[in-house]
């Protein structure tokens, strides 16, 4: 059976990206030429690659198994070109991060421009979504790697911590009058955000103190995304959350958001740099992350 080294690059276009136009605009081709290319893929395997409806792209298990695989190949494949175009001439390459939204709009899409300057054969893509979704996504080759704070169990997962990441317990500036937050009763006049129903903002804080019991919130609101807890913030009101320092930075400083709880240090992150045990670009991901090391959080 003949692979075609064209319709491999198209397969794997689509699985890191799992949108057709997309991945078609990455190889330069149109549409239509690059669902062609995946179809004769599919017809020399003898087995589909991806499931597709009016409203989503999935991999099989086929493409899920194959994934890896290709990724590799790709990668040999562009080594040897480089041998063969000689010393002093990178070959070009390609990588898709994964990150969440909020991250991805402050710090990472700002970075591309200075990363692109400083190794211009490479080219990196963005994803976004939530933390369980990304690691799926990286477990099964869809991703090159991963830019977040997250525990890694996974003995298959390799790292490299970028920054620290900090956090405060913070509210809309308190009105006058303004029943205070000081101590674990008060908390039966405000209501808590966080991202989910497990908490895992406001672990950070809970984890400092000495006794870490639940605090009796009036409401706990679950909003998704640190985004969207410091638009609910701004609106004002008994509302308290805890959120990553850089995020909440310039809000600080100008008043519109206040620390409570200030004598509490809760505990502390890191963000790093997570990409899958064997992966064929392993140095170049090495690399990326020293990179990313002396670009400052904003």
């Amino acid at each position: 059976m003949a692979l075609d080294l064209d319709g491999l690059r198209c397969f794997e276009a689509a699985a890191s990206t799992l949108r057709f136009r997309t991945a078609a605009a990455l190889v330069h081709l149109s549409p239509a030429a690059f669902s062609d290319r995946v179809r004769r893929l599919e017809e020399a395997l003898g087995a589909p690659l991806f499931s597709r409806t009016t409203r989503r792209v999935a991999l099989t298990e086929t493409g899920e198994r194959l994934l890896p695989w290709a990724k590799n190949a790709l990668a040999a494949i562009q080594e040897v070109q480089s041998i063969a175009e000689g010393p002093g001439r990178p070959s070009p390459y390609e990588l898709v991060i994964g990150t969440r939204y909020e991250l991805g709009v402050s710090w990472l899409c700002p970075a591309l421009e200075p990363l692109s300057r400083a190794n211009p054969a490479r080219t990196l893509h963005l994803f976004n979504g939530d933390t369980p979704d990304l690691l799926r996504r990286l477990e099964h080759g869809q991703l090159d790697a991963v830019v977040a704070s997250m525990r890694l169990t996974s003995p298959r997962l390799r790292y490299a911590t970028l920054h620290a990441e900090e956090y405060a317990l913070v509210s809309a500036p308190p009105r006058r009058g303004e029943l205070p937050l000081r101590r674990r009763a008060d908390a039966a006049a405000f209501t808590l955000l966080d991202v989910a129903a497990d908490l895992p903002l406001f672990r950070y804080f809970l984890d400092a103190l000495p006794n870490a019991e639940p605090w009796p919130f009036a409401r706990i609101e679950y909003l998704g995304g640190i985004g969207n807890i410091r638009r609910r913030l701004l609106d004002g009101g008994r509302r308290v959350a805890v959120l990553p320092r850089y995020f909440i930075e310039k809000d600080l400083a100008a008043g519109r958001l206040a620390r409570r709880l200030g004598k509490v240090r809760l505990r502390s992150d890191a963000f790093r740099l997570v990409w899958r045990a064997g992966h064929p670009r392993e140095p170049a991901l090495v690399t990326l992350a020293a990179e990313l090391r002396q670009l400052p959080l904003r």
